[in-house]
C-alpha cells in the first residue's frame, strides 16, 4: 500500500501491519478510522511508522506515556515538523517542558480555573441560545459553521480581547496551523505554505493587539500578559506571542471537533439522544463520553527523557513514540463495549477509566474545564430548544487533519420545540 500526501509518497512494508500503520495516515481513513483501530492494538503494543516514531495503540500503554513526565513533549518540532522555519514560529508551552512549561503555564492557567471558567456560564449559555436561534431561523444548515466554530472561538477571543470583527481572519490563520500539527511528511505543499505564511502574520496581529492593549488598557487576559512582559522577568515577547497564538488554536480548535464529532454521534444514536432529552443532567457526563467515543485528538507524541520501557520495548533517551489516543479510548481492556455510545458511562461512581482526550500528567489540557463547560451548556440548549434533528447527509466530510480530526461540514436540519400556550 502507498499513501500519498501532496509530493510525498509512504510505502508500507509487505507485513499485514504495514499496511494497516500505511493506512492510519491515509485521508480516506478520516470518516471511521476505528475498525482500523482495532486491528493496530490486536496487532501487538508497538508498531513502526513513517516518521521514525513508534505508535502506541493501547490504552494503558498511552496512559503510561502521557502520565508520566520522563515522557518530554518538547521534541515535537525536530520529529514531527522538520520544515517548520524555527526562526519564526512563536516559543509554545505546548512544545516545552519544566521549568519554562511551568513558568508560561502558571501564568495563563489563572484565566482557566475552574471558578473562572464557571463565572463564564451566563455568556457560554446566552451565546448557545443566540446561535440555536441562528439556526432553528435557518432550518437547514451547516453546523460546523453555525454552531461549532463560532462558540468556542467567540468565547476564546473574548477572554483574549480579540475583537470580534477579526474573528474571521483569526479563524482562517488558525485552521492553517491546526492542520500543520500533523507530521511534515503527510503534508502537501500548499497546506505546508499556508502553515508558513498563517505564522507571521499571526504574530504581527498579535503584536498589534498588545501594543492597543498597552495603549487603551481592558480587562482581558492579553493586557495581563502584556503586562508581565513589560516587567521583563518572566516572561518575553515572543513567548508573548507564541501563548497568544497557542491559546487561540488550542482554545477552540478542538472544541470545534468536539461539537461536531459529538453531534454527529448523538444524531447516528438517536436512542442515546432520546436519553438525554429525558434527563438533561446526563449533559455533563454525556460530554465525556462523546470525547471518548469521538476523541477530537487522535494522537499526541512524546520523547524519552531518559532510558523508559513501555510495550515491552526500551527507548533510549531521545526516542520517540506516538500515544494513538483515539484508539487508546476504545480499547476494549479499558472500556467495556467500546465501540458503544453510552451517556451514562461516567456517571459518578461507576468507576469508568479515564479517556486520554484531555491527555494526562502535567501536559493535561489547561482548557479542559472551558471545552466541558462549553459543550454542556450547548447540549443542554439543544435538548431544550431543539424538538428534532436529522442528518441531511450520511457521509459528511472530514477535513484532512490526522491530529486534530473532525468534520469539514456537517449539513443537518433543526426543529424548534413547540411554543407553549
Amino acid at each position: 500500500m502507498t499513501v500519498t500526501a501532496g509530493a510525498t509518497s509512504i510505502t508500507a512494508s509487505g507485513t499485514d501491519v504495514g499496511h494497516l500503520v500505511a493506512a492510519l495516515f491515509d485521508p480516506t481513513s478520516r470518516p471511521d478510522p476505528y475498525p482500523l483501530y482495532a486491528r493496530l492494538r490486536a496487532a501487538g503494543p508497538l508498531h513502526d511508522t513513517p516518521f521514525g516514531l513508534r505508535v502506541a495503540p493501547r490504552h494503558a500503554d498511552c496512559a503510561a506515556i502521557l502520565g508520566n513526565a520522563d515522557w518530554g513533549h518538547d521534541q515535537e518540532a525536530h520529529q514531527m515538523h522538520p520544515t517548520l522555519p524555527a526562526e519564526e514560529f512563536p516559543a509554545t508551552f505546548l512544545w516545552m517542558e519544566p521549568p519554562d512549561h511551568t513558568r508560561l503555564r502558571g501564568l495563563v492557567s489563572k484565566a482557566f480555573t475552574p471558578r473562572r471558567v464557571a463565572a463564564l456560564r451566563p455568556r457560554i449559555t446566552a451565546l448557545v441560545d443566540e446561535l440555536l436561534d441562528n439556526a432553528l431561523a435557518a432550518g437547514e444548515f451547516d453546523l460546523i459553521q453555525t454552531l461549532a466554530y463560532p462558540l468556542p472561538l467567540t468565547i476564546i477571543c473574548e477572554i483574549l480581547g480579540v475583537p470580534a470583527a477579526d474573528h474571521p481572519i483569526i479563524q482562517v490563520w488558525s485552521q492553517a496551523l491546526a492542520r500543520a500539527f500533523d507530521p511534515d511528511v503527510l503534508m502537501p505543499p500548499e497546506a505546508l505554505q499556508q502553515r508558513n505564511n498563517a505564522i507571521p502574520e499571526f504574530l504581527d496581529y498579535f503584536r498589534g493587539l498588545v501594543a492597543r492593549s498597552r495603549r487603551e488598557g481592558g480587562d482581558s487576559l492579553l493586557h495581563d500578559l502584556a503586562a508581565v512582559e513589560e516587567q521583563g522577568d518572566r516572561l518575553t515577547e515572543d513567548e508573548l506571542l507564541g501563548t497568544c497564538v497557542t491559546l487561540l488554536i488550542a482554545g477552540h480548535e478542538t472544541t470545534v471537533n468536539l461539537v461536531g464529532n459529538g453531534m454527529l454521534a448523538l444524531l447516528r444514536n438517536p436512542d442515546q439522544l432520546a436519553e438525554l432529552r429525558a434527563e438533561p443532567d446526563l449533559a455533563r457526563p454525556a460530554v465525556d463520553e462523546l470525547l471518548r467515543y469521538d476523541s477530537p485528538i487522535h494522537l499526541n507524541t512524546r520523547a524519552a527523557k531518559r532510558e523508559l520501557s513501555v510495550g515491552g520495548r526500551t527507548f533510549a533517551p531521545g526516542e520517540g513514540v506516538v500515544a494513538l489516543i483515539a484508539c487508546a479510548n476504545r480499547d476494549p481492556d479499558a472500556f467495556p463495549d467500546p465501540d458503544r455510545l453510552d451517556l451514562r458511562r461516567y456517571l459518578p461512581g461507576k468507576g469508568t477509566a479515564r479517556h486520554l482526550s484531555f491527555s494526562l500528567g502535567h501536559h493535561y489540557c489547561l482548557g479542559a474545564p472551558l471545552a466541558l463547560l462549553e459543550m454542556e451548556v450547548l447540549l443542554t440548549g439543544f435538548v431544550r430548544r431543539v424538538h428534532s434533528a436529522e442528518l441531511l447527509t450520511e457521509t459528511p466530510p472530514y477535513k484532512p487533519n490526522l491530529l486534530i480530526r473532525g468534520l469539514a461540514e456537517l449539513p443537518v436540519r433543526f426543529r424548534a420545540q413547540p411554543r407553549r400556550a
